[in-house]
């Protein structure tokens, strides 16, 4: 592709699309700011704690299979490396090239799998202790909400400092 060519599609693109930003989303309907009174229609945090512990499963049993099955070729290349660099052949060389190579690349899987595997239990941990505290916090608001409908005698009067019901209309 030629200088001129990209210079006039980076144009005609720039020209197809408005200037601003713009966000990858519909507009609510109605225009506006969208009501976040209704968490179902944006959708809620839910962490599945089953779902996390079959993540970390399976990184850990993907760790050890990796562990017991792919090391195995390392020893048995690096030997014949060695066997065909000694009878003076420049293969060994290669060989031993590639499989420091897969060994370097196979550390790298296994340490990603163990990440995966420390941090879904980790994230287990820390989303049951937010559950726990939320449900404490909750529990709390309810019992101190209970005190609050209990009446022990009649309402009282209004307060005269906010006028009559028909003063207020024209306030804002």
């Amino acid at each position: 592709m030629a200088w001129d060519e990209w210079e006039r599609l980076k144009t005609q693109a720039a020209e197809r699309q408005p200037t601003g930003m713009r966000l990858n989303q519909l507009a609510p309907e109605g225009g506006g700011q969208p009501s976040l009174s209704v968490p179902a229609e944006y959708g809620d945090l839910n962490v599945n704690q089953q779902d996390l512990a079959k993540i970390g499963n399976n990184a850990f049993a993907l760790y050890n299979d990796l562990w017991d099955q792919a090391r195995k070729a390392v020893p048995s290349s690096e030997k014949a490396a060695r066997t065909l660099t000694s009878g003076g052949l420049a293969l060994g060389s290669a060989l031993q090239h590639v499989a420091t190579r897969w060994d370097e690349q196979l550390s790298s899987l296994m340490d990603a799998c163990a990440h995966i595997s420390n941090h879904m239990t980790v994230t287990k941990r820390l989303h049951a202790e937010d559950d726990h505290y939320i449900r404490r916090q909750m529990s709390s608001i309810d019992l101190l909400e209970t005190g609050f409908d209990e009446r022990v005698g009649e309402a009282g009067p209004k307060n005269g400092i906010y006028g009559q019901p028909d003063q207020q209309k024209g306030r804002n």
